[in-house]
């Protein structure tokens, strides 16, 4: 099914990453759009779109909806996304994003994410990776098989959590994101293009499961 367009949204931690990769097993040729890997394109290439965000991110403030709304629109316009459709990852995160991205493209659904705050504290404070290879996991929920010892390439590893990974500052995250999240899920609600979906344990979905989500 060609040219599916999707938002994915929901809290820090919902896995919105894992869920994209279960939707690619059904629909592979599907384009993943992160704003944050646009951000960091955009920069690395020192484009006209990159340096007008620097020109913001270097006098400490942040990047505002109009340049963050140009990135967007122009990897939309992209043959690839195009040709194959987008689940689009970390935008809107508000209103005038969601007004705004209406006049670019018609997103068939809106997925909300829905996780309960414990298990998202599981998921983010347990969280760390190996020093030697990146291989991930988590004190809580994805421990290496055997303690201390990478799975993936066997260097010893302990559990270090990152200095942005805390109590405060994810309660922060979480009550800003909601704050948020109320307008915008009303909006998609009254637009018809709202579907929720429990991400407690997304990579326990059938292709059949996804199917269903994704109403194809």
């Amino acid at each position: 099914m060609k040219n599916s367009k999707f938002i994915l949204f929901g809290p820090p931690g919902s896995g919105k990453g894992t869920f994209s990769s279960q939707i690619k097993k059904v629909l592979p040729n599907i384009i993943h759009i992160s704003t944050g890997d646009i951000f960091r394109e955009n920069l690395k290439n020192e484009t006209p779109l990159g340096n007008k965000a620097k020109s913001y991110m270097d006098k400490g403030k942040l990047v505002p909806d109009e340049v963050v709304i140009e990135m967007v629109q122009d990897r939309l316009n992209k043959a690839d996304v195009k040709e194959n459709g987008y689940i689009l990852d970390g935008f809107p995160r508000t209103l005038p994003q969601a007004k705004a991205l209406s006049e670019i493209s018609d997103p068939d659904l809106l997925l909300l994410l829905e996780v309960d705050r414990d298990i998202i504290k599981k998921r983010i404070l347990g969280r760390y990776s190996c020093k030697e290879c990146g291989a991930l996991y988590n004190k809580y929920t994805l421990p290496p098989k055997q303690e201390g010892i990478c799975d993936k390439c066997g260097a010893e590893i302990k559990f270090e959590q990152r200095s942005d990974d805390n109590e405060e500052t994810l309660k922060n995250r979480l009550d800003t994101y909601e704050k948020n999240a109320k307008p915008l899920i009303k909006y998609y609600k009254k637009k018809k293009l709202l579907k929720r979906v429990n991400a407690e344990n997304t990579l326990a979905f059938s292709e059949e499961d996804i199917k269903d989500i994704l109403e194809i």
